[in-house]
């Protein structure tokens, strides 16, 4: 603009300049210029440099008669000139101001308020427009007379979204007739009479949704939809219902289930599902016309408990915070299509209108699917331009700041300097400003370029991801076939070689232990093989009809040898008769065995479990219940017990994580349920539900065939070998021998508990418990010589243990191994930092086990030498354990104290140190080697022996010293321990010392 002023303006000016000189000449030259230049000239000039040419003619008409005159009137007339021109340019060259109206009926709050938004944002770049807002709140006859109110506001275009299209088309029709320019949003009226439209096409939309239904579930047998219909009679409503009927119908098995109306709001939808939720089923698939109305079915379903199995699709796709794109964030929502409000295209398409440039009349917007799949990074890409948008503004902030200071600064300058002065300080604010935009500019292409570098690398790690998880499974696969051939030549040759009547009984047990532990790796195999055959849809349902009595029967069965073994009330009821069932024998079976092995698990001696087979009418189900009086579940265990790989953590018993989990998978496979009812100490039901009849069959899922049950079963040991009880027979030809030392074992493994108890039971006394709270009562109680602990124990851990018993007075000097299957060097330090004497990792040497107990035996044998020198009180001090060091000079400096109290007794000494008689006996013992009395006895002597060298005292007196009371039983004493009399032992020392 500056350029061209100074190309134009300046020439002329120059020109009148001259003329106000009274140059010859220049008068008919300036005529000539305007003549041939002035039409031409930049358009903010035209006006003025026409103006200008007819009093340039009027002064050259007078200077003839009026020199003088001319030249001074001249003068004057050429600052307004100049100011006019400047004015006319500075005005001219703004944006012509236009006044919007916008009249909006329905949608949710979040959608008026992301097409506000949306508006505001393209208005920023028009600064002056006015937009007028009107909100009918779902009122066709309000949004009539509201747009009527708009037409009297001179509004240079309309802006409508119609509620319904019939009410509507009339007053649009007006407008549209009266000149006004009218761009239909979103929503189409029943006419043609409009400008132009922009939105969706909602028919698209509800086909895309059915597409999408119908293809996530082609291999699904029965498929229940319910959809939720917006306001009946609207457009969006009315196109997307027959968009969607048109998209399921690709997939025969789909079923609409219901059709409910929930007039676009979240609470309307949740009302209308709460009159049918008597009907509602965990494998629903909801569609709702927008986001809202499906969140409103969440809520209902998720009353009900069955939100995880139902599916919401949703439309609109808004995006932050209450938004579609949220929902699928949360997985609240399986998916949600993009429906644009379209704010930005309106104001886009209205400028077009007003600025007489070219537009099209139907402007479709694009829409898309937003699942799991894309979620992340749609949402990373809507934050990232929400907060880029929120850099925009604020940069526009600063240049609206900017601008309105350059008006200000150019309304105080328009008064006080003119011409060429003006014009350069104006060109440097452009410039300045300029060269800010460009800044701006460039800052915002690097963005850009910064977001689709990241969205590239997000893809690129997707797929990186999926590859490597992909190659990880297979992997996974491939190994664990692997295994099965060695444990297939581990199991075979082992159970010929128990089978022998002439096995030694110390070998048999040990190779028991293997069998069992054999046995429940290679069901921990096949639970893992069966589960990925499951993930990668290789696993196909065989059914075929059998009874389900008898079935069960067979099952349970396998059991009662198990239950008689536990004393457990074992029962099996049938409710019916002659029940029969389209099942999979091979998985049905598995299901079965698995239940009833955890029930036996987790039940005590003397505990019950039954099994009840019974129908339930109205759903037209078979219901088979296992029932327990076991430990039961927590709350937050029954939540997760069907996760995979999930194990509770409070209980004595230790599962993989796998069999329930394959369970569900496997009835699930079966279009059956599983449902889990328990409560800690009060035992577990698991309830299986199994439809009756063939409908809900697939074809290819029922065998030709029936098979034969006994043929197709699992191998009954796998599931039963595991809860055997653990034979508690002895080798009744093994030697008795006195023990000298106790060892505790704290290992929650039965099998290994066992097993260490037989290697390590011929050297040491042995004493047993399964966790941590029992081990630690234990070693208070009997107050072992060492003690072997497992570091993941029930209740508390190894590391707890150690820190609890090595800060007890009375099990402070006790040696702890800790056993841990992570060998960690973390684990390691914090076990040395808690005092623990030995860290060993499984699976270990039982050699190196046995030395490493042999060495801290002996270490602590060395101690306790230490503390029986000759003098005791010397050496009370030289313990390695602190807690150690100040039992040993408490309980030395209480004898010391009391030597010649002749009613001292070890009932003394326990009030004194605050612990009972066993427990001082063990302690003393174990650190110094010495019986209590004993221990008495030497030092009451020790310090006799000092006084009659060193005191001039009567033996008499010396007896009274120490604590005898007759001078004979101390002689008595004194010669059975040094071999001579006290009279002979002072003259010998001193005809010595001498």
């Amino acid at each position: 603009m500056l350029e061209q002023f100074f190309y134009n303006f300046v020439p002329f000016l120059y020109k009148i300049i001259s003329c106000s000189l009274g140059a010859k000449g220049y008068f008919s030259d300036a005529e000539r210029y305007l003549k041939k230049n002035g039409t031409g000239l930049y358009p903010p000039f035209k006006k003025i440099s026409q103006f200008t040419h007819m009093i340039v003619l009027s002064i050259a008409k007078t200077n003839a008669v009026f020199p003088k005159l001319t030249r001074q009137f001249t003068g004057l007339l050429l600052v307004p000139v100049i100011l006019m021109a400047l004015v006319s340019c500075a005005g001219n060259n703004a944006e012509k101001k236009y006044r919007i109206g916008f009249a909006q009926c329905t949608g949710t709050e979040n959608w008026k308020k992301a097409t506000r938004e949306g508006m505001q944002r393209e208005l920023s770049f028009h600064p002056g427009t006015e937009l007028i807002y009107k909100s009918a709140k779902d009122s066709s006859e309000l949004q009539v007379k509201q747009i009527k109110e708009l037409l009297q506001q001179n509004i240079d275009i309309l802006l409508v979204s119609p509620n319904e299209a019939q009410p509507l088309t009339p007053v649009v029709e007006e407008a549209f007739n009266k000149g006004i320019p009218v761009v239909v949003i979103d929503r189409r009226i029943s006419s043609s009479l409009y400008t132009s439209y922009v939105g969706v096409d909602n028919f698209e939309i509800g086909k895309m949704a059915g597409n999408y239904i119908a293809n996530k579930f082609h291999d699904s047998p029965n498929v229940n939809v319910i959809e939720v219909i917006g306001l009946q009679g609207s457009t969006p409503s009315s196109e997307r219902h027959r968009g969607f009927l048109e998209g399921i119908s690709i997939n025969p098995h789909i079923h609409i289930k219901a059709r409910l109306y929930g007039n676009w709001l979240q609470e309307k939808s949740a009302e209308a599902f709460l009159k049918i939720k008597d009907q509602l089923s965990a494998g629903d698939v909801v569609f709702a016309q927008n986001d809202p109305m499906a969140l409103g079915a969440y809520e209902v379903y998720q009353q009900l408990g069955i939100e995880k199995m139902a599916h919401f699709i949703g439309v609109d796709g808004l995006a932050g915070p209450g938004g579609g794109i949220q929902f699928v964030y949360d997985k609240v929502l399986d998916a949600t299509f993009l429906n644009p409000t379209g704010g930005e295209e309106a104001i886009q398409l209205a400028f077009k209108i007003l600025n007489k440039e070219f537009f099209n009349k139907e402007n479709i917007l694009p829409t898309v699917v937003i699942d799991s799949t894309n979620v992340r990074i749609m949402k990373l890409q809507t934050d990232k331009i929400n907060t880029q948008q929120k850099d925009i503004e604020k940069q526009q902030a600063l240049l609206q700041e900017q601008h309105r200071i350059y008006n200000t600064q150019t309304n105080l300058l328009y008064s006080t300097i003119i011409g060429l002065i003006l014009a350069l300080i104006l060109g440097g604010i452009v410039f300045f400003a300029l060269r800010n935009n460009r800044k701006i500019n460039r800052r915002l292409a690097a963005q850009n370029e910064e977001i689709l570098l990241q969205k590239n690398q997000l893809v690129e790690m997707t797929v990186k991801a999926k590859e490597a998880t992909d190659a990880k499974f297979n992997f996974f696969t491939n190994i664990s076939h692997e295994f099965r051939t060695p444990l297939t030549l581990i199991l075979g040759p082992l159970e010929d070689t128990l089978s022998s009547p002439k096995l030694p009984f110390v070998i048999k047990n040990n190779l028991s232990l293997i069998h069992r532990n054999a046995i429940r790796l290679l069901r921990l195999i096949n639970q893992l093989m069966d589960f990925r055959k499951i993930e990668e849809s290789k696993m196909m349902l065989k059914a075929s009809e059998n009874d389900i009595t008898a079935f069960v029967t067979e099952i349970t069965s396998a059991f009662q040898d198990i239950a008689r073994k536990k004393l457990i009330s074992f029962n099996v009821t049938s409710l019916v008769r002659d029940l029969t069932l389209w099942f999979d024998v091979n998985m049905l079976d598995k299901v079965l065995f698995n239940l009833l092995s955890n029930a036996f698990k987790f039940t005590g001696d003397h505990g019950i479990i039954n099994v009840t087979i019974d129908k339930n009418t109205e759903r037209n189900m078979a219901v088979i219940r296992v029932t327990d009086s076991g430990v039961g579940m927590t709350q937050d265990e029954v939540e997760h017990a069907f996760d995979l790989f999930y194990q509770g953590h409070n209980t004595s018993f230790k599962g993989t994580g796998l069999g329930l989990s394959l369970s569900k998978e496997l009835i699930t496979l079966h279009h059956g349920t599983i449902a889990i009812k328990s409560e800690k100490w009060k035992g577990t039901t698991f309830e299986v539900s199994l439809p009756i009849g063939q409908s809900h069959l697939e074809p290819n899922e029922i065998l030709s065939e029936r098979p034969s049950m006994a043929a197709t079963y699992e191998d009954i040991k796998i599931y039963t070998t595991d809860v055997e009880p653990i034979s508690s027979q002895k080798d009744i030809t093994a030697p008795v021998a006195k023990k000298d030392h106790s060892v505790l074992i704290i290992e929650d493994s039965d099998d290994l508990r066992t097993f260490l108890k037989r290697r390590l039971g011929d050297h040491y006394e042995i004493h047993e418990a399964e966790n941590g709270t029992a081990g630690i009562a234990l070693a208070y109680d009997i107050v072992p010589d060492l003690i072997i602990s497992d570091i993941i124990l029930p209740g508390q851990t190894g590391l707890q243990i150690t820190e609890t018993l090595k800060q007890n007075i009375r099990t402070s000097h006790i040696p702890i191994i800790l056993l841990t299957a992570r060998g960690s060097i973390e684990d390691q330090i914090i076990g040395i930092k808690l005092s623990a004497d030995a860290f060993i990792v499984k699976p270990f040497n039982l050699e190196y086990l046995e030395e490493t107990i042999k060495n801290l035996l002996k270490n602590r044998a060395l101690l306790r030498e230490h503390y029986t020198s000759e003098l005791p009180t010397e050496a009370r001090s030289n313990s390695s354990n602190k807690i150690d060091r100040k039992f040993i000079n408490e309980f030395t400096a209480i004898v010391e104290n009391n030597l010649s109290n002749e009613d001292f007794s070890v009932e003394d000494i326990c009030r004194e140190i605050g612990i009972s008689r066993v427990q001082l006996y063990r302690k003393v013992k174990a650190l110094i080697g010495y019986n209590v009395n004993d221990y008495i006895l030497t030092v009451r002597l020790q310090k006799a022996k000092f006084l009659l060298v060193n005191e001039d005292m009567a033996v008499s007196e010396v007896a009274f010293k120490v604590g005898f009371s007759s001078q004979a039983y101390f002689s008595t004493v004194f010669k059975s321990k040094f071999s001579v009399t006290p009279s002979e032992y002072r003259e010998k020392k001193k005809t010595g010392n001498k």
